[in-house]
Order: C-alpha cells, then sequence, then structure tokens
C-alpha cells in the first residue's frame, strides 16, 4: 500500500492510523530486503518505521533494531506484532519525532524508506541518519521517484515533497567509501490496477 494524502503532522498520521484496525501489508520494503539481505546482522536504526513491518523483518533476520516514528498508535501496533512473534527483546520501540530527534548512538544499518517532507524538513534529518552510521555501515534511503507525480502512481501533486538519490548523495562528505544511486522500477496494485512505480535508492558505506 502506498501513501495516502494526509498532512504530514503528528496529530494527522496517528488519527489516519486510528481510522483502520492495519494500514501497511506488514510486509517489509522491497528495497530493505535487496540491500540488507546480504549484510551481516548487527545493529538497525529504522526511521519512519511505520506499524513495524521492515523492523519486524530485521529482527526475525538476526538484527537488533530501534525503529522509530511519530505516530504511537502506529509504533504500538509494531510492538505488539513483535511481542506476538516473540521479538520483543530485539526491537526497541521509539516514538519521535524524526525532524528534531537525534539518534543517541551509532548503527551497522540506518534505513528510511518513504519519507516524503519538504525539503526544509527532510534534508536535514538525512543529514542526521547519515551520522547516525557507524564506520563500517550501510545508509539505505529509499523515496518514491519524482517522475511518479506524473504518472499513474496516484502520488500527491506536491513536488518539494519528493527527491532524487542523487540530491541525498550530493550531501554526503568523504567519510563514504561508496555511493550508489539508482531508480529502481517495481509494479503494484493501486485501487485494483496494477501500476508501475519507480523507487529513488540511494546506498551508502561508511569508511
Amino acid at each position: 500500500m502506498e501513501h495516502k494524502e494526509v498532512p504530514f503532522d503528528e496529530a494527522s498520521w496517528d488519527e489516519w492510523y486510528r481510522s483502520a484496525p492495519v494500514i501497511w501489508s506488514g510486509k517489509p520494503n522491497e528495497q530493505l530486503v535487496t540491500e540488507a539481505a546480504a549484510l551481516p546482522p548487527g545493529t538497525a536504526l529504522d526511521a519512519g518505521c511505520g506499524e513495524g513491518g521492515d523492523a519486524v523483518w530485521l529482527a526475525r533476520n538476526g538484527w537488533e533494531v530501534t525503529a522509530a516514528d511519530f505516530a504511537a498508535t502506529a509504533v504500538g501496533r509494531g510492538a505488539a506484532q513483535a511481542e506476538a512473534l516473540g521479538l520483543a527483546d530485539r526491537i526497541r520501540w521509539r516514538t519521535v519525532d524524526l525532524t528534531t530527534w537525534v539518534p543517541d548512538e551509532k548503527y551497522g544499518l540506518v534505513t528510511s524508506h518513504f519519507l516524503h517532507l519538504a525539503s526544509a524538513q527532510r534534508e536535514p534529518i538525512f543529514a542526521r541518519l547519515a551520522d547516525a552510521v557507524a564506520p563500517g555501515g550501510t545508509l539505505l534511503i529509499v523515496g518514491h521517484h519524482p517522475t511518479d507525480v506524473e504518472g499513474r502512481a496516484h502520488r500527491p501533486n506536491v513536488p518539494d515533497m519528493f527527491f532524487l538519490a542523487e540530491d541525498v548523495a550530493r550531501t554526503l562528505d568523504e567519510s563514504w567509501a561508496s555511493v550508489k544511486v539508482e531508480a529502481r522500477e517495481r509494479m503494484v496494485v493501486m485501487e485494483g490496477e496494477e501500476v508501475v512505480i519507480r523507487d529513488t535508492v540511494l546506498v551508502a558505506r561508511k569508511r
């Protein structure tokens, strides 16, 4: 399921989560599985975790996860799922606002999927997430590609909410050993119709 057009503030998102028993599929994001499956498990930060599909997948695959989101309802659902699956001791749930929160430790993997805010808010968040990657660790940032706004993907016509992986790459300093940027296509079903969408993907490895 893709982003619904709702205001990007804590109260509105929490109200949206309360509007249905479950919002997302519970499955991990495809790009996370693609990139993290080959990494040795360690510590991970899932920034903007929603109902916890990615955090649970990481925990199932041996990671110690910090899962952060500002929607308390979503965080609660993720924690309940982790408890039911016997993964409660592998995930630390944080109800925090990423626009102001500063991670207090370094992680082997920092991942953020579909964090769409105005650039003035988004760019400082990505800078803090990059700083939270431990030496030798990985930064994975995924967003909806800006070209989806003009396609059939039902994106809100707010161009500043969308970004290219290249935009994020330009903010990284010499502390990164490698930086990969791609636009990856995948098929999804929206309102009963198959639609090809594009993910903008940045994968960076710190020295």
